[in-house]
């Protein structure tokens, strides 16, 4: 009993660590754009299309369990809610969704464009991309 009443903690405890991960949206080093909460939002709904000091935002998404976590934390939107919202969007010839691409695709373009804009797990930040945000 004693020992499942641990097992129970230990999975309660991973769980809600999980839980609380952070997204760090990401850009090119030479992005010297102060985004808020309200821009990484709007560059990602595909509501704007620059970045504050005009130059283009080409928004990535990864494709693994990190998206989940921004949808929720910064879009505020399931999964099945934000393909509702891109299916509207798409039909009506109005915008289309981010580009979905692994993490290390994720890394190589936004390393090499300072239009690209993504997240990743703020545990693995690297060097070579600068921290618009983490969330």
């Amino acid at each position: 009993m004693k020992n499942l009443l641990i097992f129970a903690l230990f999975l309660t405890i991973s769980f809600t660590c999980l839980a609380q991960a952070e997204v760090a949206v990401i850009t090119h080093p030479s992005n010297g754009n102060s985004l808020s909460k309200a821009d990484i939002t709007a560059i990602f709904l595909g509501k704007k299309k620059t970045f504050p000091d005009g130059s283009s935002a080409v928004a990535l998404v990864l494709d693994d369990a990190t998206t989940d976590e921004f949808n929720t934390k910064l879009l505020g939107k399931s999964s099945s809610q934000l393909k509702s919202y891109w299916s509207k969007l798409v039909f009506t010839g109005k915008a289309n969704p981010p580009k979905t691409v692994s993490p290390a695709t994720m890394l190589e373009l936004v390393t090499n464009n300072p239009n690209m804009i993504g997240f990743i797990d703020s545990s693995s930040i690297p060097d070579g991309v600068s921290v618009a945000g983490e969330f």
